[in-house]
């Protein structure tokens, strides 16, 4: 990579990263209903500035085997405790199906096997974190635009989103998980990049539940926080305003900024 590529996805990191720490430090002012709108305006900027930078079809940086970390950190949730997710990981995820749903003509639900009969992708990248640290890691899936294919995707779909098995416990209303599962989404224009993977193996070997078995996102060109793991359901929408806090992701529900692009 070159030292002009280099800074610049440095820049990119940094200027996420403290976004996301500053915001996630001020809850009480993000919520002010102003500042909510300044930070929506910065964030339209930042989609825009970004998009504009590294492009729609630029590929993140790949490496070689040599490079790959001895220890990965695991991100976000590592031990989800729910009951459905529980069970399926006690029969070693062969009863888990991926449901593609919403704005779809054809809905699927595919289970692991048939997933890793589809023709895969083996990439080496880095995972950069919101909170400062990266790793280097071995992943392969299924590209998510083979999935898409499959489901035919209806032409007023304008968003991807990743309904996910773990709950964060973070003061919300315990008596609907629902309100604190975790989501994330992305546009149709990272959707259809060719790194973009649904990834069931990391340095050669099935995930496992700490890595966000049985399936997670692998989304190269942005931050940790939108990979999303534990995967169990792909829903196709037009607009994510009615889910959750409806900022499209549990973190940017809290603050962070929808598009993470480095």
């Amino acid at each position: 990579m070159s030292g002009d590529r280099l800074h610049r996805r440095g820049l990119l990191t940094g200027l996420a990263t403290l976004g996301g720490l500053a915001v996630s430090g001020c809850d009480r002012l993000s919520n002010e209903p102003h500042f909510r709108s300044v930070l929506d305006a910065a964030n339209s900027l930042t989609y825009r500035v970004q998009r504009l930078l590294i492009g729609a079809d630029r590929l993140a940086p790949e490496y070689g085997e040599a490079d790959i970390s001895p220890v990965f950190r695991a991100n976000g949730s590592t031990d989800p405790q729910d009951e459905e997710y529980l069970k399926l990981a006690g029969n070693h995820f062969a009863d888990w199906r991926l449901k593609v749903h919403g704005l779809v003509e054809h809905e699927l639900s595919l289970s692991l096997e048939e997933l890793r009969a589809l023709p895969a992708r083996t990439q080496i990248t880095r995972h950069d974190c919101v909170e400062g640290w990266s790793c280097i890691g071995k992943w392969t899936g299924v590209p998510l635009a083979a999935i898409l294919s499959r489901a035919d995707i209806r032409p007023e779909a304008r968003f991807v989103v990743f309904h996910c098995a773990d709950t964060l416990d973070d003061g919300g209303d315990d008596t609907d998980p629902e309100s604190i599962r975790y989501y994330e989404s992305i546009d149709l224009i990272d959707a259809a990049h060719p790194q973009t993977i649904l990834a069931y193996e990391m340095n050669g070997k099935p995930l496992t539940v700490p890595y966000g078995s049985p399936l997670r996102l692998r989304l190269e060109r942005q931050l940790g926080y939108k990979m999303a793991k534990y995967i169990m359901r792909i829903e196709l929408v037009r607009s994510f305003a009615d889910l959750q806090g409806g900022r499209g992701g549990y973190w940017e529900d809290r603050g962070y900024e929808w598009y993470a692009g480095i």
